[in-house]
């Protein structure tokens, strides 16, 4: 069974169930998500939690030996295993399909861990304690999805929320939902009755906002020229490294280019995708880019980024984020490529 962290507190209200995962990129949302099945978890009688991280040379058998010892002040435990890589290994994929395969009714398993993909997903462990558990994807917001948390937020804390306060507020802690609740909480200190001006709220808040490089990919694909800008201003002040930007560019042009001759030679696009494992989500960032870029576009993106990438060797750039807002914008793409950059 899979729910999002939004629904979680409903789905637990119906009762626990034997093995939650929680995973996923976004820190904030796998927090809560985590504190409030604790928090059902004492409900329940589950007063003991045990703690354990399956590093590299983490034993198997301590997590055996967990569920099997309990306390002599209490009868029902939380086990929580952190899965750093997502992926426990052979031996540890034993364990775990034996933990599925005969549930403890007093014993709660919470594994969680970083993004995970569909390789990881469609194991059997992972597939065994879903179907007796809850899979809890835990992902950044974006569009209206983080309006309606941060709508959600504010009026938890006694906010009025409006469009325009919710728009400065998805502007300014994009991709940083730690710093959204931060800022919601500042916001009910600052104004207590809940009734803030957008001044007030301009003067209050701080740009917190926090991308990577593939939230950038996918914002080129999608031809959206001023997220792509505001993006890489932020890549930059957080001394994100250029070469890391260029390689991401360069792998993007590089599917893009592959798609775009197989195409053209007749091929269908689904099959395309499936050998790119670009998987059913990404599917219309790339349907749209294809759209929009020719064969000329990437021709000269090629010329571009092969430019770059040797100025970047050669340490030759004064302000090499410059450029690469240049390349990025030919993603869109804008009618850049007669402009000539000075790499001297």
């Amino acid at each position: 069974m899979q729910s999002y962290p939004n629904r979680l507190s409903e789905v637990l209200g119906k009762g626990l169930m034997s093995c939650y995962l929680i995973f996923g990129d976004e820190p904030q949302q796998k927090l809560e998500s985590i504190e409030v099945i604790r928090q059902t978890a004492r409900q329940q009688g589950f007063d003991e939690r045990q703690s354990l991280v399956a590093d590299a040379g983490f034993n198997w058998n301590h997590l055996i030996e967990a569920t099997l010892t309990l306390s002599l002040f209490t009868s029902r435990q939380l086990i929580e295993l952190e899965l750093p890589t997502g992926k426990p290994g052979a031996e540890g994929a034993k364990v775990l399909q034996s933990l599925a395969d005969k549930p403890n009714p007093d014993v709660l398993l919470l594994i969680h861990g970083g993004r995970i993909g569909k390789d990881v997903q469609n194991t059997k462990w992972f597939k065994s304690l879903e179907k007796n558990g809850l899979y809890v994807p835990c992902y950044p917001l974006e569009g209206k999805q983080l309006s309606g948390w941060i709508n959600d937020r504010m009026r938890r804390h006694g906010l009025q929320p409006t469009p325009e306060l919710i728009g400065l507020l998805c502007d300014y802690c994009e991709g940083n939902l730690l710093a959204a609740r931060q800022e919601i909480e500042k916001l009910t200190l600052l104004y207590p009755k809940g009734i803030i001006s957008l001044e007030q709220a301009e003067q209050a808040l701080v740009d917190q906002s926090r991308f990577n490089v593939f939230q950038l990919v996918d914002v080129l694909l999608a031809g959206d020229a001023q997220r792509a800008v505001k993006m890489l201003y932020r890549l930059e002040s957080e001394g994100v490294e250029p070469t890391i930007v260029l390689w991401a560019l360069v792998r993007e042009w590089q599917t893009l280019s592959t798609l775009r001759f197989a195409s053209g030679q007749g091929q269908s696009l689904n099959q395309l995708f499936n050998a790119q494992r670009i998987w059913s989500n990404r599917q219309g960032l790339y349907h749209s880019a294809l759209q929009r870029l020719n064969s000329h576009h990437l021709e000269v993106l090629q010329t571009r980024l092969a430019r770059l990438d040797k100025a970047l060797k050669q340490s030759s750039l004064a302000r090499p984020y410059v450029e690469l807002c240049h390349l990025c914008l030919l993603f869109v793409p804008m009618p850049l490529d007669a402009l000539e950059l000075d790499y001297g």
